[in-house]
């Protein structure tokens, strides 16, 4: 077992990684529009998913709900922060991430003691397909269906991908 110390600092860098993410797709996403959402749902997306749901382990009993909303928040300051520009995207995100992320965190929990793995890709796709409903609609203001269904589809396989990266590096990290 880890000291709590080291499990705080992991959830801190997790945390950190999963700002720079959703930062960097919301500036993507308000720079290049509908053409970035497909390559950010696979790689910045589909890893903060995953990251959700690490969160949403190392959290659990800890003020979950309240952290897993000032990190929303703090994704869309963050933001419009670094690109002004980002502002409606920036909206348009924490409304849908707020959506897909009370989604995911309902389906995890519900399925957890099922596997974690299980867990991770049920409640993954099940976020993603609220994510990919809502984010476009609200930031391009049209229903993009051929958008939509790309998008949860790379979010999902991002997902997945960025779940074995993770259970690989853990898996390291438990044997050194």
């Amino acid at each position: 077992m880890m000291p709590a110390t080291t499990t705080r600092m992991q959830g801190a860098a997790a945390a950190g990684v999963y700002l720079l993410a959703i930062t960097t797709a919301n500036a993507l996403a308000a720079r290049y529009g509908p053409a970035i959402t497909i390559p950010n749902a696979f790689l910045l997306i589909g890893l903060d998913l995953t990251l959700r749901d690490y969160l949403h382990e190392a959290w659990q009993g800890r003020q979950l709900a309240l952290r897993m909303g000032a990190l929303i928040v703090a994704g869309g300051l963050l933001a419009y922060l670094a690109v002004p520009a980002a502002g409606p995207i920036a909206v348009a995100s924490a409304v849908a991430w707020t959506l897909a992320s009370a989604t995911d965190a309902l389906v995890y929990q519900l399925l957890r003691r099922s596997g974690r793995e299980r867990a991770v890709m049920i409640s993954n796709g099940t976020s993603a397909a609220v994510d990919s409903i809502v984010f476009p609609t609200l930031a391009f203001g049209a229903v993009l269906p051929l958008v939509s269904i790309a998008q949860w589809l790379a979010k999902v396989l991002g997902g997945a991908a960025w779940l074995w990266v993770i259970r690989a590096l853990s898996e390291r990290r438990r044997a050194a």
